[in-house]
């Protein structure tokens, strides 16, 4: 990459949309819709999902990233998802690692619709027999 090209991708869990940009950079920053990456995720659980797409390879990225849609765990899966296709557009060799750990499986569980006559997707009304 040169100094002021960037690599994007594009990553998705459920209805959460996480657009990045990684350029290369002397150490690890995250923004995330302009705001600090601790300040957006706040807790160590969503940040270690997150980062665990950089295990493989040393933290030199300067990361912009655009979520929207969805709950802030989607998001943060989503926002992951997108790493992982940047990083093996970088590197191609990192492709198998990351997709061994499942980093690069779009995860298409997302909520049934509501059907005509139940109550909700499934749950029917009770029934009587009289």
């Amino acid at each position: 990459m040169t100094k002021d090209k960037y690599i994007e991708a594009i990553g998705r869990r459920k209805t959460a949309v996480a657009r990045i940009r990684i350029t290369d950079a002397s150490k690890m920053t995250l923004s995330i819709n302009d705001k600090e990456f601790e300040k957006y995720f706040p807790t160590q659980e969503l940040r270690r999902t997150i980062l665990a797409a950089f295990d493989e390879i040393p933290d030199k990225f300067a990361v912009t990233a655009k979520l929207k849609g969805g709950g802030i765990s989607a998001q943060a899966e989503a926002l992951r998802h997108g790493l992982a296709r940047a990083l093996i557009t970088h590197e191609p060799n990192l492709r198998t690692k990351l997709k061994v750990k499942g980093f690069l499986k779009r995860d298409p569980r997302a909520k049934e619709r509501r059907k005509f006559g139940l109550k909700k997707a499934r749950k029917a009304p009770q029934w009587s027999k009289r």
